[in-house]
């Protein structure tokens, strides 16, 4: 589990980037990134660890496109922690022995509980939305991250180039605070109090998480 922790810490920081100080010779790479989506305020472009460091674009949409991967996926994670720590489990059972949805717990202790089957459905899930499905299939994606595949739109051609700029830095943003807000729930979660909203309880709203499992 602390590998678990260890490596979402690490995958975080690549895409997100956070500490020191940019190295002189990055100033080029700097004048050329800072008017892209996600640098704005109040930070700017803000890459301390150097990462754009003489980057050329494919390096800079490499890194893009697994900060955006990271983000969506964070931000289903973090959807999930909170519905089934409110008690929303699917009908029925999730194996043929008879071990209900109702039975298995939220946040990491859900992985010890889950049948092996269950858990091996699950990654070749993901497996398949990967090599699939989440990916610019037809090659005609118009930005870094566009999976639409000429199948999946919801409206996107409907909107003006401003408000498509506006909707792709608010999903980066968004992105970017759920990756910090799901390592926060499980490191919380593997505390002493064993209590990923925490923070709920110091402002006297506790959640009673995982009662009765």
């Amino acid at each position: 589990m602390k590998l678990l922790v260890s490596t979402l810490f690490v995958a975080i920081t690549t895409a997100f980037a956070p500490c020191a100080k940019l190295h002189q010779h990055s100033v080029s790479t700097q004048m050329s990134f800072e008017e892209e989506i996600g640098a704005q305020a109040p930070l700017g472009f803000y890459d301390p660890l150097g990462l754009l460091a003489d980057a050329d674009a494919e390096r800079f949409n490499r890194l893009r496109y697994v900060e955006l991967k990271h983000g969506r996926i964070s931000m289903l994670a973090v959807l999930g922690h909170i519905v089934t720590t409110a008690g929303v489990r699917l009908p029925g059972d999730i194996d043929y022995e008879g071990t209900s949805f109702d039975s298995v717990p939220s946040g990491i202790a859900a992985l010890s509980a889950v049948p092996t089957a269950g858990l091996f459905q699950i990654f070749a899930f993901v497996g398949i939305l990967e090599l699939f499905v989440m990916r610019d299939l037809t090659g005609e994606g118009e930005f870094v991250g566009d999976f639409r595949n000429d199948f999946f739109d919801l409206g996107w051609d409907v909107f003006s180039p401003e408000e498509q700029e506006r909707k792709r830095a608010i999903e980066l943003n968004q992105g970017r605070a759920a990756m910090m807000g799901i390592l926060a729930l499980m490191v919380h979660e593997m505390l002493p109090s064993h209590d990923p909203y925490m923070i709920n309880a110091l402002i006297g709203a506790p959640v009673d998480f995982n009662a009765g499992f």
